[in-house]
């Protein structure tokens, strides 16, 4: 059995990996790490997990934590992976970071994502970055390997726009400086900690955009696009906050660069996720929204031609707490160990 070890096991991403390994037919829990609630088991904070998972949470220095495990998920905040990681690295385990510390290969590249979340900080592990791999399966399954040691988990909003985008990019059917991704999000992408613009009251009939001056997962979304149309991409991105729970709706928009029809784009886009089990291609006339991938690790792509405009709409539908981020972690620790991709993550979800 893979041992696991989760760090900021009290979160949301905590408790979400922690529901997918106890379901995992191949790993267990070997220790749940946090700084807080600590000498709790975990069941007390999450009641649904009674009689599932009741490990306690143990402190950071508590011998369980120090104890070596073959994989290490850090659903921390920026700059906790970066300390710890080398640590963990050092007593055998492979490290899958939820941050953006391990999302970029230089020390330049994630400067320029600390200067967009408003941190100046130096990265304290650089030696780290050459061989991190970015965690999005479906463009870098290849380096998701036995070998690697690093995964940088995707931000939630850059998942969605990232697959939402890729068979265009890739087949070169979009002019790139007319990219708008125009993305909501469920209010749990705000994470557990108690924030006054989240409490029900400010939430409740409420939707709103934020972060316009520049939104951290704009960097992955340039970044991986460019890859695929070996050119430099710059797109429009607007996050907005909508109040329902969980679950991302990112409608994507480009101008095609030739004649193309819906049936050309439906083609394309499964040709491209043909080998993608994760990855669900819908017609626009088909009735799809977030609920059909509540508690999943499916991305779910509504693909339409405007003719009228001459413009592809992608509508990307994921759970951010899942393909957004723990079901994507569990995706990449599959890979890591020569795992089937889907153990422990192939289920329908929930309805209605």
């Amino acid at each position: 059995m893979i041992r696991a070890k989760v760090i900021g096991a009290g979160g949301y991403g905590g408790i979400g990996i922690s529901e997918l390994l106890h379901g995992h037919p191949d790993a267990e829990i070997a220790a749940l790490i946090d700084v807080e609630d600590t000498g709790k088991p975990i069941s007390k904070l999450y009641p649904h997990l009674t009689g599932f998972v009741d490990i306690p949470i143990v402190a950071p220095t508590d011998s369980a934590a120090l104890e070596s495990a073959d994989v290490v998920f850090m659903a921390t905040p920026d700059g906790v992976g970066m300390k710890l990681a080398s640590a963990e690295l050092a007593k055998g385990a492979k490290v899958i970071d939820y941050s953006g510390d391990f999302r970029f290969n230089s020390v330049e590249s994630y400067a320029e994502y600390a200067r967009r979340i408003g941190r100046n900080t130096v990265h304290t592990s650089p030696d780290l970055l050459p061989n991190a791999v970015y965690g999005l399966p479906e463009l870098h399954r290849n380096e998701i390997t036995k070998k690697t040691k690093v995964i940088g988990n995707p931000g939630c909003f850059a998942v969605s726009c990232i697959l939402g985008l890729a068979p265009a990019v890739k087949n070169n059917l979009l002019d790139t400086s007319s990219i708008i991704c125009d993305c909501k999000t469920g209010v749990s992408g705000a994470g557990k900690k108690p924030n006054v613009a989240f409490h029900y009251p400010a939430r409740y009939e409420n939707m709103n955009a934020y972060k316009l001056a520049g939104h951290q997962h704009v960097c992955e979304i340039e970044r991986e696009l460019g890859f695929l149309a070996k050119t430099e991409i710059k797109v429009t991105f607007t996050a907005q906050v909508v109040p329902v729970c969980r679950g991302i709706m990112s409608s994507l928009y480009g101008t095609l660069k030739s004649d193309f029809d819906e049936a050309d784009a439906l083609a394309t886009y499964r040709e491209f996720y043909k080998d993608d089990m994760f990855i669900r291609i819908f017609a626009s006339t088909d009735s799809i929204g977030t609920i059909h991938v509540n508690g999943t690790n499916y991305c779910n792509l509504t693909v339409s031609v405007d003719k009228r405009s001459r413009r592809l709409r992608i509508v990307s539908y994921i759970d951010n707490l899942m393909k957004g981020q723990a079901g994507s972690a569990l995706q990449n620790m599959n890979l890591l160990f020569g795992l089937p991709e889907y153990a422990g993550l192939n289920r329908p979800g929930l309805y209605p």
